[in-house]
C-alpha cells in the first residue's frame, strides 16, 4: 500500500523547486526505487510528491568544453555502466554501480539518489569521493557547488536544503586523466544485496611504473557516511610499488576509519575488511595502469 498525497510533474528545474517552496513536507522523486519504499513503510506517508523524472536538463553524460565530465543525477545506474564517456574515463564507476540490485533495479535508480540518499552503503560515492567529485545545487538563491566530501553530514544526512536540488555531478579533467581505480564490493550475498563494506581506489604511477605519483582510497560503510582515507593516501604517495605497499596501506587507514557493529557485521569484521580490500583494491589498480589487468 502505498500512501502518498499527490504526485506533481516538475515542468523543469525553476518549476520543480518552486513546487517544493510551496510544500515544506514535499518529497522528491526521481527513479522512486528509495523514496516509494519509505512511503510504502510509512516513513513518508501522506507526504505529497513531486516528480524530476521526466525533466531533460537532469539526465544524460556529457563532456563540457575543458573536458570535465558532467553526470546529471537523474541518470540511471544502467545509463552510467553503459555509457561510452564513463567506460573510456571513469570505468570504476561503472563497475560499481552495476554491482548494484539486480537489472530492474539498475534500470530505473539514480545516481542523484544514491547520494541524495545519504546512505553510508551507497556503491557510488566511495568511486566518486576518489574521483574527487564536485556537486552542483541549484534552488531558490541560486546554484551553489562543494564536493562531495562536503557534501555528507551524517547517517541518511546531506548538505541540501529543502526546496533545493542536486542538479549536477562533475568530474575535472585532472582527477580522471592518468588514474586507474578499482572498486571492491563485500556482502554476504553475490548479488542483490547491499554492501557490508566497499572499498574503492584510484591510482596514478610514475615514471616507468615503479612509484606512487597519486592515490586515492574512500570506503563505503567504515564510518557513519561514505569517507576518504587522506591520511592513507598520503602515506604511499612517491613510495616504490611492492607488496609492503600494500600492508602499509591498509595499515593506515585503519588509523582514520569508525566503523560500526551492525546485524550485517561486526566492527571487527569490518575493519579486518578495510586492511584486507584496501591493499587488494590498491593492488588492482596499479595491475590495471601496468595494463595487466585486475586482480
Amino acid at each position: 500500500m502505498y500512501d502518498f498525497g499527490t504526485i506533481y510533474e516538475a515542468k523543469g528545474i525553476p518549476d520543480a523547486i518552486t513546487a517544493l517552496m510551496a510544500d515544506e513536507n514535499a518529497v522528491v522523486l526521481c527513479g522512486g526505487s528509495d523514496v516509494l519504499l519509505r512511503v510504502r513503510e510509512g516513513r513518508l506517508a501522506g507526504r505529497n510528491l513531486v516528480s524530476i523524472r521526466s525533466i531533460d536538463d537532469l539526465s544524460g553524460i556529457l563532456q563540457e568544453n575543458n573536458e570535465t565530465i558532467q553526470i546529471r543525477p537523474a541518470t540511471t545506474f544502467a545509463q552510467i555502466t553503459q555509457n561510452e564517456l564513463v567506460q573510456r574515463c571513469i570505468p570504476t564507476l561503472g563497475e560499481a554501480v552495476d554491482q548494484i540490485g539486480g537489472p530492474q533495479l539498475r534500470n530505473v535508480a539514480t545516481v542523484g539518489g544514491n547520494l541524495c540518499n545519504g546512505a553510508c552503503s551507497a556503491d557510488s560515492p566511495p568511486v566518486l569521493l576518489t574521483l574527487n567529485a564536485e556537486l552542483e545545487i541549484t534552488g531558490p538563491n541560486g546554484a551553489r557547488r562543494l564536493l562531495l566530501e562536503d557534501f555528507f553530514e551524517g547517517p541518511g544526512k546531506v548538505n541540501l536544503e529543502h526546496g533545493e536540488l542536486l542538479t549536477a555531478i562533475r568530474v575535472a579533467k585532472k582527477d580522471y586523466e592518468g588514474y586507474f581505480g578499482h572498486y571492491i564490493k563485500f556482502s554476504q550475498r553475490e548479488a542483490m544485496d547491499i554492501a557490508t563494506l566497499g572499498c574503492a581506489v584510484q591510482v596514478k604511477l610514475g615514471a616507468e611504473g615503479k612509484t606512487i605519483e597519486d592515490a586515492r582510497l574512500a570506503f563505503a560503510v567504515a564510518a557513519p557516511v561514505p569517507m576518504r582515507c587522506h591520511a592513507a593516501e598520503e602515506s604511499i604517495r612517491g613510495q616504490a610499488v611492492g607488496e609492503t605497499l600494500y600492508d602499509w596501506f591498509g595499515r593506515t587507514a585503519l588509523t582514520e576509519v569508525r566503523p560500526r557493529t551492525s546485524w550485517r557485521a561486526s566492527e571487527t569484521f569490518r575493519r579486518q575488511l578495510i586492511y584486507e580490500l584496501s591493499g587488494r583494491a590498491l593492488k588492482a589498480a596499479i595491475q590495471k595502469a601496468k595494463g595487466e589487468g585486475s586482480a
